[in-house]
C-alpha cells in the first residue's frame, strides 16, 4: 500500500515516509491509494477479538510495510489497561433502544483524542527506524482544546521526539488549559495564541512548508511531524472503533451482521467522521454518516449546498473542539470524491486560502447528499440537551456528545429513519464541568473548577478520573502567550536555532 498526495498524485510514498513527514512537501495530505476491504465474515470475527489485535488486524491492511511485528509491538503499547480505564478500551453505552453511545474518551486524558494519541508515538519511531531516519522529529500541534494534551501525553519523554503545541488562548475550556498547562516531561512545551483554533492550525501549516525553516531545523539535525490529523498515522486509528463498534453489536446480538447502522459524529475538524467514511468503505454496513456542528456551522453549510465559506463569524461556544472554520480533512475526502483529481484539489483549496469560499461541482454535491447528513445546534440547545438525557435517561454527556445527539434526534425526526444509530461520544463530562453543571442544574454556579467536578460527580454517579483530580495540586509550567504572527518565531527560539 502506498500514498499519494491530495495536492500531487504522482507523490508515492510508504505509510512509513507518510507518518513521518506527517503532511507531504507541496501542502498536500497523505491518502491510501485504495482503500481495502474487510468481508462481513472477516468484520463478525474481529468481535472475538480484543481490541489491541483487532487494532493490528485493521492496520495490517493499511501499512503494508510493517511487519507483523512491528505493527503488534506498536497496538500491544498503546491498548492496554495501564493506558486506558477499561478493558474494552472504547466503551458502548446503551442509551436507549436502537441507539448507543461509542465512549471514546476512557483514555489518559479523557478524550476520544487518545484513541489515536497513545499508538501515534509509537508508529512515529517504528516508522524512523524503518527508513532508517537519524534526525530529532519535532511534532508540531495546534489543537483546539483535546487534541493538545493527548498528544502531549502521548509524546512526553519519547526518546528522538520533542513536541510543541499552540492553543487559542481563550478557545479552551478551563480544563483542558489546565490540563496542557500543567504537562509533565522533559520534551514538552506549550504556547497559547492571541486568536482562535484556525489561526493556530494556518501557523502551523505555514511552518510546515516553510523552505526556510525545514531547511534551518535539517542543519540542526531536526525535521517536522504531526501529530495532528493532517498526519496518517492520527487518523487511521481512528477508523478502528468504528469497525470494533459494529463488530461487537454484532457479537452481543444487537444487530444482524450486515445490517446497516447509522453513524453520528460531533465534527469539528472532519478526521473523526472521515474516519467512520472509510470504515463504511472498508465495508462496515453503514447507511447514513450524520455530521454534526455547533454553531461554528460551516460543515454543515458545505454538506447541504456544496459551498465551502470561511467568511463568516466565528463564534467561542461550550463545545469549544468544535469551534473550526477550516476542516482540514475535508481535503482528504474531496480528493476521493473527485476521483483522486488533485488539479481540482489545488483549485479548490487554493481559492480557501485566497478568497476564503469554494464551491464544488454537481457530481461532488450528489456524492455528499448521498453519504452524509448534517446539521447543528446553538449553546443553549447544547445544554437542554445534557439536561434532557440526564433527566430521561440518568446519563451524563460532555458538551460535543450533544451536539452530536441533539442533531441525531433532528434527523430522527425529520427524516423518520429508525435505523440503529450509533453516537460518537467524544470526552468526559468533566472536561467541560461548567456547561456540563449549569445544564444539569440549570444554574451558573460560582463555585471554583474541582468543586464544579465534584459536584457533578455526586450528580451523575460517574468517578471522576484520577489524570483530572490530579490536576488540582499541580504546578503550572507553561503560561507563555503570544500574537498568532509570533509562531514561527517562537518554535525556532523554543528549539534554540
Amino acid at each position: 500500500m502506498f500514498y499519494n498526495s491530495t495536492r500531487n498524485s504522482e507523490v508515492k510514498v510508504s505509510s512509513a515516509e507518510a507518518i513521518t513527514q506527517g503532511i507531504s512537501v507541496e501542502g498536500g495530505l497523505f491518502v491510501p491509494e485504495t482503500i481495502p476491504q474487510l468481508s462481513l465474515d472477516e468484520i463478525k470475527s474481529i468481535g472475538d477479538m480484543k481490541y489491541a489485535d483487532r487494532a493490528a488486524y485493521i492496520f495490517a491492511k493499511y501499512l503494508t510495510d510493517f511487519t507483523e511485528a512491528e505493527i503488534h509491538y506498536c497496538t500491544d503499547n498503546a491498548y492496554s489497561t495501564r493506558n486506558f480505564e477499561t478493558e474494552s478500551i472504547a466503551e458502548i453505552a446503551h442509551l436507549f433502544d436502537g441507539t448507543y453511545m461509542l465512549e471514546l474518551w476512557h483514555g489518559p486524558t479523557c478524550a476520544f483524542k487518545d484513541m489515536a494519541l497513545q499508538i501515534l508515538p509509537y508508529f512515529l519511531t517504528t516508522s524512523a527506524k524503518k527508513i532508517n531516519l537519524d534526525k530529532k522529529i519535532v511534532i508540531l500541534v495546534a489543537t483546539s482544546g483535546d487534541t493538545g494534551k493527548a498528544a502531549l501525553e502521548g509524546f512526553k519523554d519519547v526518546e528522538g521526539t520533542s513536541i510543541l503545541v499552540f492553543y487559542p488562548e481563550d478557545g479552551v475550556s478551563p480544563m483542558q488549559k489546565r490540563q496542557m498547562k500543567t504537562q509533565e516531561g522533559s520534551n514538552v512545551g506549550v504556547c497559547a495564541i492571541k486568536g482562535n483554533f484556525d489561526d493556530c492550525q494556518n501557523g502551523v501549516k505555514a511552518i510546515f512548508t516553510n523552505d526556510d525553516v525545514k531547511k534551518s531545523l535539517d542543519n540542526k539535525g531536526m525535521m517536522f511531524s504531526s501529530a495532528n490529523s493532517i498526519n496518517w498515522g492520527r487518523l487511521v486509528p481512528q477508523v478502528v472503533y468504528y469497525v470494533s463498534a459494529y463488530a461487537v453489536l454484532v457479537k452481543d446480538g444487537e444487530i444482524e451482521l450486515g445490517e446497516k447502522i447509522n453513524i453520528v459524529v460531533p465534527t469539528g475538524n472532519f478526521g473523526n467522521i472521515l474516519a467512520a467514511y472509510y470504515a463504511k468503505h472498508m465495508g462496515v454496513p453503514v447507511n447514513k454518516l450524520i455530521c454534526a456542528s455547533n454553531i461554528n456551522n460551516v460543515l454543515t453549510d458545505f454538506i447541504n449546498t456544496g459551498v465551502y465559506d470561511r467568511n463568516r463569524q466565528f463564534y467561542a461556544t461550550v463545545s469549544p473542539s468544535m469551534d473550526i472554520l477550516i476542516s482540514s480533512n475535508l481535503e482528504r475526502l474531496l480528493y476521493i470524491m473527485t476521483g483522486r483529481d488533485d488539479a481540482l484539489i489545488r483549485e479548490w483549496f487554493g481559492k480557501l486560502a485566497s478568497e476564503g469560499r469554494y464551491e464544488v461541482n454537481a457530481e461532488v454535491k450528489a456524492k455528499l447528499k448521498e453519504e452524509f447528513a448534517a446539521g447543528f445546534c446553538d449553546d443553549s440547545q447544547t445544554k437542554a440537551t445534557i439536561h434532557a438525557i440526564y433527566e430521561k435517561y440518568s446519563y451524563t454527556c460532555d458538551t460535543h456528545t450533544a451536539v452530536a445527539v441533539k442533531v441525531y434526534n433532528d434527523y430522527k425526526e425529520t427524516t423518520k429513519d429508525n435505523t440503529k444509530t450509533v453516537i460518537a461520544s467524544t470526552a468526559s463530562p468533566y472536561k467541560f464541568s461548567a456547561a456540563v453543571l449549569e445544564a444539569l442544574e440549570g444554574r451558573n454556579s460560582d463555585i471554583d473548577e474541582y468543586d464544579k467536578v465534584g459536584r457533578i460527580a455526586e450528580l451523575s454517579n460517574i468517578p471522576v478520573p484520577a489524570a483530572l483530580a490530579e490536576l488540582r495540586n499541580k504546578p503550572e509550567r507553561f503560561n507563555d502567550v503570544i500574537d498568532k504572527s509570533e509562531q514561527k518565531e517562537y518554535v525556532l527560539r523554543t528549539l534554540s536555532i
